[in-house]
């Protein structure tokens, strides 16, 4: 037999080989990520709630659909929360049952902030989500790439007054490849789900660093639970970062105005009226802690403590 023939004989054995025998796979996995800082934060934590995260986009919406249960919402405020956490600069409390606590709260004529019990509030949303395969085909190789891309927006407001503080998008995509070898068709590779993770994690990376940076500066803040001859009492304690002897300053809430050019109400700044230090810690959870508290100096009264906020100096 000789040579050109033992070649065609071998090309034909090749071509009848079922792919699943000769294929070989690659993996290539693309997202943008953003380290996380670990380390303990230096100043006091301050309580941010991660309200609804709803999917505005027409993916994964069939007949059956709950958008209370969407589970790419969820997916998306799974991983802001974990993202977030790993700062080490909040505490993080899930408000998905948002709109039943403000109308319960309003039943009960309480204020939003009472309702939420968070100093901030994170309202999010996928805006974008898709993906396409592609695919290139040669003699003896065959590749095929799964692209996911996605968008997310998210608003931060405060709690307190109800103004938007912060709004921003960002935008991740995920890829990966499979590669067959030899000859055929391609892999038979089905949709990775674990692109959609990537890909929304990737553009949630974008808005940490800049939810943590819009926060950074804002004064950590608390207020006095009961005032009278026993002792004081303010709410948080150690998981915040309180410690025994730390001082605060109680102030005054500020006026709150409505600028005439935008209609936005302003809140002015309030006066400081006294200094507490911290005696000692108790509660349960970042929900229920408080700190008993002596005053240094100035006064309060006892009969209007809505009038007024603890502060870190």
């Amino acid at each position: 037999m000789n040579k050109e023939r033992i070649i065609s004989l071998l090309l034909v054995i090749m071509v009848m080989v079922p792919m699943h025998v000769v294929a070989q796979k690659k993996v290539v996995v693309e997202e943008r990520n953003v380290i996380q800082e670990t380390t303990p934060a230096t100043g006091l934590k301050l309580k941010v709630a991660i309200g609804r995260f709803s999917n505005e986009t027409e993916y994964g919406k069939g007949l059956f659909y709950d958008k209370a249960n969407d589970p790419m919402g969820k997916q998306a405020l799974d991983l802001l929360s974990t993202k977030l956490g790993a700062s080490n600069k909040f505490i993080l409390l899930e408000r998905n049952d948002l709109a039943q606590l403000l109308e319960e709260a309003n039943k009960n004529g309480q204020s939003s902030q009472q309702a939420i019990g968070a100093d901030y509030m994170i309202i999010g949303s996928i805006t974008e989500f898709g993906r396409k395969t592609t695919g290139q085909t040669k003699v003896f190789t065959s590749s095929k790439t799964q692209t996911v891309e996605a968008a997310v927006s998210v608003r931060l407001v405060d709690v307190a007054t109800g103004q938007i503080i912060f709004s921003d998008e960002g935008h991740g995509s995920a890829d990966l490849t499979t590669k067959s070898t030899f000859v055929g068709t391609g892999g038979k590779a089905g949709y990775d789900a674990t692109l959609s993770d990537k890909a929304i994690g990737a553009a949630i990376d974008q808005l940490v660093e800049n939810i943590i940076n819009k926060l950074k500066d804002k004064k950590w803040k608390s207020y006095i639970l009961a005032s009278d001859a026993d002792g004081t009492i303010i709410a948080g304690g150690q998981s915040q970062g309180l410690k025994p002897g730390m001082q605060l300053a109680i102030m005054t809430k500020g006026r709150q105005v409505k600028n005439p050019q935008t209609g936005i109400m302003v809140e002015l700044p309030g006066k400081r009226v006294g200094t507490i230090k911290i005696e000692s810690m108790g509660g349960e959870t970042a929900e229920t802690e408080y700190s008993i508290v002596n005053i240094v100096d100035g006064e309060i009264d006892g009969n209007s403590l809505e009038k007024y906020i603890v502060q870190e100096i």
